[in-house]
């Protein structure tokens, strides 16, 4: 080997090192809850150099001992209050897998040290909740993110971008659910307050009504409906169900759409898909990945999308490049304008399943 060729044979050697050194710092992150069964997504997720869990606010130690066991943290990690966490850690963002009731709190305590917040669908228990925190997270200057599974799908984008073929938007039906959170064998710590209104806001209407309303509401580019009416059941009238709903349809009238949204703890499979039905064609999105698309001068084909580009294919990953000011969350599906309005819809559902009327939108 000749010198010249030694030398490049090291320089490439010595790259990735050099590479990794100017790597920007990972975002300190506080995970607040464990007892949301969507914690494994971030205490399971593989290193990447992007994200820092610096600390865990868990007031149950017990389970906090089983998910260390699980996921392999240290229990030195773990404090007792999100207050205490913040105070010790100094975190510069945290994800929150509390029930949704604390939602609220949980940003209030967050805001007031300059703390980014993303929390776990949907964004509050009620209207209300979600107002007060959006004064809170405008007034601190904090990002205020919601986190979606569908949010990463990338056969939801790839519906959305074939939005130009299909002409214009008359009909949306988006279907969430599965068997039911007992039959699916989710955590006690899960099911003892997601079977509540008082923590969930409602059963299924709450749990996977809310993809639905973020969903269509991104579809419409953040408009407002004119009319919400919901309709819910309850199939399961037994311990530990019977408390709030587990059948619930919603729907949600624009203009010139419809918007269909199918929420349930009774399907016999888990699902999450949609339809998008245009004035000159359709898109359906089965899976995360795959789907059918039908268009006047073509055969319908089936598609699997294209896969996401980081850090738009992880909820965390995108968390972590907006705090740092590499992404503008706006108009995303994650973004706290969008999911105002989805709340709006959502407690409007509710609303209009308790009374057996319309909600009318004022303008």
């Amino acid at each position: 080997m000749g010198l010249s060729t030694l030398l490049f044979a090291l320089i490439l050697q010595a790259s990735p090192a050099s590479a990794s050194s100017d790597a920007p710092a990972p975002v300190r992150v506080g995970v607040v809850g464990l007892v949301h069964g969507h914690v494994g997504w971030i205490l399971g997720r593989e290193t990447r150099g992007d994200i820092e869990i610096v600390g865990i606010a868990e007031a149950d130690q017990a389970l906090a001992e089983r998910h260390a066991a699980r996921f392999g943290f240290d229990m030195e990690l773990v404090y007792a209050s999100v207050e205490e966490m913040i105070d010790t850690t100094k975190p510069e963002a945290v994800t929150v897998f509390s029930n949704i009731y604390d939602h609220l709190a949980i940003t209030r305590a967050a805001a007031a040290h300059g703390v980014h917040v993303m929390v776990e669908k949907p964004l509050a228990i009620s209207l209300d909740h979600a107002e007060q925190m959006k004064v809170v997270a405008d007034s601190a200057g904090i990002h205020l993110l919601t986190n979606y599974e569908t949010s990463w799908y990338p056969s939801v984008h790839y519906a959305k971008e074939s939005l130009p073929l299909l002409g214009d938007i008359r009909k949306m039906v988006v279907r969430d659910g599965h068997p039911g959170p007992i039959e699916i064998g989710v955590g006690e710590e899960f099911s003892s307050w997601l079977l509540t209104e008082e923590k969930n806001g409602g059963g299924a209407i709450t749990d996977f009504g809310c993809y639905g309303a973020n969903l269509i509401t991104w579809f419409m580019n953040g408009q407002r409906p004119e009319s919400v009416t919901a309709v819910t059941q309850i199939f399961k009238p037994d311990p530990p169900y019977g408390q709030v709903d587990d059948e619930a349809t919603i729907i949600v009238t624009y203009p010139s759409t419809q918007g269909i949204i199918q929420a349930s703890w009774n399907w016999p499979f888990n699902r999450k898909d949609m339809d998008v039905y245009g004035t000159e064609g359709f898109v359906y999105a089965s899976n995360a990945t795959d789907g059918i698309i039908g268009l006047p001068s073509t055969p319908s084909m089936s598609f699997e999308a294209p896969a996401r580009v980081a850090p738009h294919n992880d909820p965390f990953a995108f968390f972590a490049a907006v705090v740092r000011g590499n992404v503008d969350p706006e108009g995303s599906l994650s973004s706290l304008p969008i999911n105002m309005v989805a709340m709006e819809i959502l407690d409007a559902a509710v609303r209009s399943a308790k009374s057996g009327k319309t909600v009318w939108f004022t303008r």
